[in-house]
């Protein structure tokens, strides 16, 4: 890549705009797919279990799971809009056009993590709004709510980033998300509190790093959680500056991308 001085405005814009109409061609899978699942969520659980749970820490059943579907589905989205974004033009070999072109680490993050990072955004408020006629939540702390989310979308676009990188063929690139990313959040608290949990399977689900994200989250939106905000807030800024540095050494050698 370029290591022009001046930061090439232009380019990451290029970038980060094919990404995103990649969203608005396939509508269906990346805008409505995630919604309709999660109304399906909220039908299954927020009426089957809620009819049995009236309410968890003093929150109605149906409204303490919000926080957690909205993770659930941010990670999915998110992870996998990054990794199939960079993953293409790898496996077109169009990437060797990329490498040669006039832009720098920077601008190519801000245009594949961006969009992806953008699209989850998108979603997230999307489903927001479509939870609002299942259930009536709130939102203690909305700028941070936002922050949040916008914090966590940044470190798993990342994240995605890394495994489109790695990934040598389709199957592998739906290996994290579908067989790790997915059991963890449903095993992170996304439908229960973990203070329910007996010990030793509370002691052993706070292993668990999805159960940080969901709780951030749950505390945003009514102050209340299992965990510390400040833990949840240190433990994602931490991931995603591992992911940061992972990606500098990526581009600094070349790995996977020149070869």
């Amino acid at each position: 890549m370029s290591g022009a001085v001046s930061f090439n405005w232009r380019g990451a814009w290029a970038i980060y705009n094919q990404e995103l109409s990649r969203a608005w061609r396939t509508f269906f899978q990346t805008i409505l797919s995630p919604v309709l699942t999660t109304s399906l969520y909220f039908i299954v659980f927020g009426a089957a279990i809620g009819g049995r749970i009236n309410e968890v820490d003093g929150i109605s059943y149906a409204a303490f799971i919000v926080p957690g579907l909205l993770i659930l589905t941010l990670l999915s989205e998110t992870t996998t809009n990054a990794s199939f974004g960079i993953y293409m033009p790898r496996f077109t070999g169009s990437i060797y056009e990329l490498l040669s072109a006039p832009v720098g680490v920077a601008e190519t993050l801000i245009g594949f993590v961006g969009a992806a990072a953008t699209k989850s955004l998108i979603i997230s408020a999307i489903i927001m709004v479509t939870a609002r006629f299942f259930v009536d939540y709130s939102l203690a702390h909305p700028i941070l709510a936002v922050g949040f989310i916008m914090l966590v979308a940044g470190a798993f676009a990342l994240f995605g980033f890394i495994l489109g990188i790695w990934a040598d063929g389709f199957e592998r690139l739906q290996i994290i998300p579908l067989l790790v990313l997915t059991p963890l959040t449903f095993l992170g608290g996304t439908f229960y509190s973990i203070d329910m949990l007996p010990e030793p399977w509370r002691s052993i689900a706070l292993v668990n790093p999805i159960v940080y994200l969901v709780n951030g989250l749950r505390w945003c939106f009514y102050g209340k959680s299992d965990v510390s905000i400040g833990v949840s807030l240190g433990l994602t800024t931490l991931f995603l500056a591992v992911c940061v540095g992972i990606v500098a050494w990526i581009f600094r050698t070349g790995w996977k991308l020149r070869s």
